[in-house]
């Protein structure tokens, strides 16, 4: 299974992640969050995907980030339209798109993002856009209809991963993990990070 770890700030601890090879690493670009990145991203190891978290940011501000930062992702979690979607596809842009989940979800609400997106992102419903540190429950995904691979994210822990091996059915292309691996927001603890990498 494929392993993103998110909320990456800290130049030291961004070098010392790199050697595990998560298959992608996120930068968040929204100014209200604690793991706001404002800095330049340290040099990293072949193969690990940058991708960069935006909540309704302009088409011209993630435009220039992406060029900045050479990401080659892009994660939206706000009221980002397909057509917006599609805009930063046609630059060669991968996008995946983040939807709220809460005690239930409505999945029709991702039919005009079917093409608009390469893959969708599940998240905890809560006061922020993301990173609130909690689970919502799995079971809403058994009702998902698309072929879509998608990120399944909010408070996923080691703990965790037995049951998430064990569902079925369901195009989980990678897990997204962040607030159950850090010492403080945006510093990851790597001897954790590195369990989960053995364990998955």
């Amino acid at each position: 299974m494929k392993w993103k770890v998110c909320g990456m700030k800290n130049p030291d601890n961004i070098r010392a992640l790199a050697p595990l090879e998560p298959n992608y690493m996120g930068f968040i670009f929204w100014e209200h969050s604690a793991r706001h990145l404002q800095q330049p991203i340290p040099k990293l190891v072949e193969g690990i995907q940058k991708v960069g978290v935006f909540v309704n940011a302009s088409l011209q501000t993630v435009e220039s980030t992406v060029a900045s930062y050479h990401l080659q992702l892009v994660q939206l979690h706000g009221n980002e339209t397909p057509e917006f979607c599609h805009q930063l596809q046609k630059q060669g842009i991968k996008v995946i798109k983040a939807f709220a989940v809460g005690t239930t979800f409505d999945f029709a609400i991702l039919l005009p993002y079917e093409s608009a997106c390469d893959f969708y992102l599940f998240d905890t419903k809560g006061k922020k856009p993301g990173g609130n540190g909690t689970q919502f429950d799995w079971e809403v995904l058994k009702k998902y209809p698309s072929k879509k691979p998608f990120f399944l994210s909010g408070g996923i822990g080691l703990e965790d991963l037995s049951k998430i091996k064990a569902i079925e059915g369901l195009p989980i292309h990678a897990i997204d993990v962040n607030s159950k691996f850090e010492l403080e927001p945006g510093l990851k603890n790597i001897e954790k990070l590195n369990e989960l990498k053995l364990q998955l």
